[in-house]
C-alpha cells in the first residue's frame, strides 16, 4: 500500500531522531568510499593526456548530478554538509602539488610526535645526556691544549739556543767527525727542549790527540756565550786552573764553588749552564770524586739543569787500533762504527773512574790526510794568509801518518798541522 502523504513528515521526524554519532559514521563512510574510488583512478596530469583528464572531470560532475536526483530518498543525510565537502581536483598546479607533498614528507620526518594506542598525540621522551661524556670531552680538550702548549715550549727553547746554527758551524769547521758532531747536536736538542730534567747532561769526548775534541769544546763555548751570557759558560783547563804543586783539596774547593755559583745564578734566570772540562785525564781522584757528586740524579733541581762536556785522551789508543784494523771509511762514518767503538771504550773509562757510567761517550776517530789539508786551509784563512795549495800539500807531506791500504791517517791530527804552519 502507498503511504499517505500526511505520514511522510512523521517518518522524517523518526529518522531525524537517530543519534548524531550514527549519522556522522554514515557520512564518513560515504565520504571514504567516494574518495577511495576517485584516488584509485587518480593519476598526475603529466602521465595522461588532457582529453582523458577532461573526460574524468565530466564523469565526476555527472555522478554528482545523479546523486541530486535521488535527494528525497537520502533526505535524512545532512545534504548541505555532504555537498560542501572538499574533494581533490586538478586545479592546483603541478609545482604546488609537488612542493606541498615534499613539505608534508619533510614535516613528517622532522616531527617527534607519535600516536600511542589510545590515539593521543604525545612527544617522544627526550634523550638523557650523559654528564660523564661531557667530562670526557672536556678532559680531551684540556689534554690537547696541554700537548700543544708543550710543543710550542719545545720549539721556543730550541730557537732560544739556536742549535741549528750550532750544527751548521760544527759541520763547517770540524773535519772528519761527522758522526760525532751529529751525536752531540742530537743530545743537546733532546736535553735543551725543556727546562725540567731528572739528571744533568754529561757528554764525554774521547779520542787521540789532534782529532778536534778541544776545537769542538771551543765552538760550544763560543756559541753558548753568544746565545746566553758569559756568566753561564765555564771553560776549565786542568793544567791552567789546577797546575802541578797546588793541593788537590784547594782545586776541589775552587771547582765546587764555581759550579755551585753558576748553577744557582742560572736557575734564577731559567737558563742551562755549560761546563767544558778539558784535559780530564790529568785530574786527580779528588776532582773526579767532586764531579761525580754533581752528576748524580738525586739532587736539587738547579743541579739537574746543567751540561758538562768532558774532554780527554782516555781511550785514544783503543780508537787508533780500531781505525787501523777497520780501514773502511764507510764503517767509521756510520753510527754502527760508533757503537762498536763505544763498546770498546766504555770498559776502559769505567776502570779509570765510575763517573763515566753516567756519561754519554762520543768517540773521535783519526783524521785522514785530506782532513789535515782542510785544517791547513782553515788555519791560514783565520790568520789572513793566502791559501797556497802547493805549499799546503808540501806541509802535509812532512807530517807522520798511519798507512793502511790506500789510506793515510795522521798521527797527530790538526794539532801537528798548526805547529808546522807556524
Amino acid at each position: 500500500e502507498e503511504v499517505p502523504h500526511s505520514e511522510i513528515p512523521a517518518v522524517s521526524r523518526k529518522i531525524a531522531s537517530i543519534s548524531s554519532p550514527l549519522r556522522a559514521i554514515i557520512r564518513l563512510r560515504r565520504r571514504y568510499i567516494v574518495q577511495k574510488k576517485s584516488r584509485a583512478h587518480l593519476e598526475l596530469p603529466w602521465e595522461k593526456p588532457a582529453e582523458f583528464v577532461h573526460t574524468r572531470l565530466l564523469q565526476r560532475q555527472l555522478s554528482r548530478n545523479r546523486t541530486g536526483l535521488y535527494a528525497p530518498s537520502v533526505s535524512f543525510f545532512d545534504q548541505s554538509s555532504f555537498e560542501s565537502s572538499q574533494y581533490f581536483t586538478f586545479d592546483t598546479s603541478v609545482e604546488q602539488h609537488t612542493m606541498k607533498k615534499y613539505r608534508r614528507k619533510k614535516s613528517r620526518r622532522k616531527s617527534r610526535m607519535v600516536l600511542y594506542p589510545d590515539k593521543t598525540k604525545r612527544y617522544l621522551p627526550t634523550e638523557e645526556k650523559s654528564k660523564a661524556k661531557r667530562c670526557l670531552f672536556l678532559l680531551m680538550a684540556i689534554i690537547f691544549f696541554q700537548i700543544l702548549n708543550a710543543i710550542e715550549n719545545l720549539d721556543d727553547n730550541l730557537q732560544k739556543y739556536d742549535l741549528d746554527g750550532l750544527e751548521k758551524t760544527m759541520h763547517r769547521e770540524v773535519f772528519g767527525q761527522k758522526v760525532a758532531v751529529e751525536s752531540i747536536v742530537e743530545l743537546l736538542k733532546d736535553y735543551l727542549a725543556t727546562h725540567i730534567h731528572n739528571k744533568p747532561l754529561v757528554i764525554s769526548l774521547n779520542g787521540p790527540t789532534g782529532v778536534g775534541k778541544s776545537h769542538v769544546g771551543w765552538l760550544l763555548a763560543k756559541h753558548f756565550r753568544s746565545v746566553m751570557d758569559n756568566d753561564f759558560v765555564l771553560q776549565y783547563f786542568v793544567m791552567h786552573h789546577c797546575p802541578n804543586g797546588v793541593a788537590p783539596l784547594t782545586c776541589e774547593i775552587d771547582l765546587s764553588k764555581k759550579i755551585s755559583d753558576m748553577v744557582t745564578r742560572a736557575e734564577i734566570e731559567e737558563k742551562t749552564p755549560l761546563f767544558i772540562l778539558d784535559e780530564v785525564e790529568l785530574m786527580s781522584p779528588v776532582l773526579l770524586d767532586t764531579l761525580s757528586r754533581f752528576f748524580e740524579p738525586n739532587q736539587t733541581n738547579e743541579f739537574l739543569n746543567a751540561i758538562y762536556i768532558l774532554i780527554s785522551n782516555i781511550g785514544g789508543g783503543e780508537i787508533t787500533k780500531f781505525v787501523i784494523q777497520n780501514e773502511s771509511a764507510e764503517l767509521l762514518h756510520q753510527h754502527r762504527g760508533a757503537e762498536e767503538l763505544l763498546s770498546i771504550i766504555q770498559p776502559v773509562l769505567s776502570d779509570v773512574h765510575p763517573l763515566w757510567k753516567s756519561a754519554d761517550i762520543i768517540p773521535f776517530v783519526l783524521l785522514e790526510k785530506a782532513h789535515v789539508i782542510n785544517c791547513f786551509l782553515e788555519q791560514m784563512r783565520r790568520e789572513g794568509l793566502y791559501p797556497d795549495q802547493k805549499h799546503i800539500e808540501n806541509l802535509a807531506n812532512q807530517l807522520s801518518y798511519y798507512t793502511t791500504g790506500d789510506k793515510q791517517y795522521s798521527k797527530m791530527g790538526c794539532k801537528q798541522a798548526k805547529v808546522s804552519l807556524l
